[in-house]
């Protein structure tokens, strides 16, 4: 049914003209609808109809069907009376990313307004990144408290390991150390073995991601990234080590990894913060 016994419009009649707007605006090759899997039945009709009017852009139809997100106080729908609001969401995990970072000290030396900078930041990082950490088809329930945190996987703890790598550059200037390569061969760490063979892999997981229109693909591999910089900077010193040429290596690979990091959630429409 595209229209009511009376003439008016339904849902789909909508869309039947929102459909050619946006491609008379935009002609694109490809229109990706986000849209709950409540609304599979809805796209099916939509699309096939669309192919059967002979649209252009027909074939470029897609929907990419996610599954419904539950918070302990209900479902996130937007066409429903009991719709959690977004501004209320966010102003919770901005206290709460206030209460957590005062908590850890991580606010030290901040101005007023830079420490509700960097709270927004947190805050809109945990929800952004819990949520698209999972495959976008499965039902989840999202957990404020476990997202603000910052070990795990989590928003948090990847902006903190970004925060942490900022600071060892921002000492390396300071210190006028050369950010490049040393022309002699060193004997790589195992750690550090493991952090460039996953920065190789960061164009692969792109193009993965965008194939499959999966953020979490990404979402995994930032998270692993962030993982095994945290192992690397366990177990080996950066700034500390006495061989100019193996500090000189370690510097240079810690502002790759930081540059992939930023990279990698900016793509997720993530922040990292310099300072934290």
């Amino acid at each position: 049914m595209v229209l009511r016994s009376d003439g008016t419009s339904v849902y789909i009649t909508q869309d039947l003209g929102l459909a050619d707007k946006k491609y008379a605006d935009f002609p694109m090759e490809k229109s990706v609808y986000v849209v709950g899997n409540e609304q599979d039945y809805h796209f099916e009709v939509l699309f096939k109809i669309m192919k059967k009017l002979g649209r252009p852009y027909a074939d470029g139809l897609y929907h990419l069907s996610y599954g419904m997100v539950d918070l302990p106080s209900g479902k996130m729908k937007s066409r429903e009376g009991s719709v959690v609001d977004a501004d209320e969401l966010i102003a919770d995990m901005e206290a709460t990313a206030a209460a957590k970072t005062i908590e850890l000290g991580k606010t030290d030396g901040f101005s007023e307004e830079e420490a509700k900078q960097l709270y927004t930041t947190l805050a809109l990082g945990a929800i952004k990144y819990f949520l698209l950490k999972v495959d976008p088809k499965k039902r989840m329930m999202f957990n404020p408290e476990e997202s603000i945190e910052f070990q795990g996987n989590t928003g948090p703890f990847i902006q903190y390991t970004f925060a942490r790598i900022s600071a060892i550059l921002r000492k390396a200037n300071k210190l006028g150390f050369d950010i490049t390569l040393p022309n002699e061969a060193i004997l790589l760490h195992n750690s550090e073995i493991d952090l460039i063979n996953l920065l190789n892999l960061y164009p692969e997981k792109v193009e993965e991601a965008g194939n499959t229109y999966s953020p979490s693909t990404i979402a995994q591999y930032v998270y692993d990234l962030a993982k095994a910089f945290n192992s690397f900077y366990a177990e080996v010193s950066i700034l500390g080590e006495e061989n100019e040429a193996i500090k000189q290596t370690r510097v240079v690979l810690a502002k790759a990894v930081g540059k992939t990091i930023f990279k990698a959630m900016l793509l997720l429409g993530i922040n990292v913060p310099e300072r934290m």
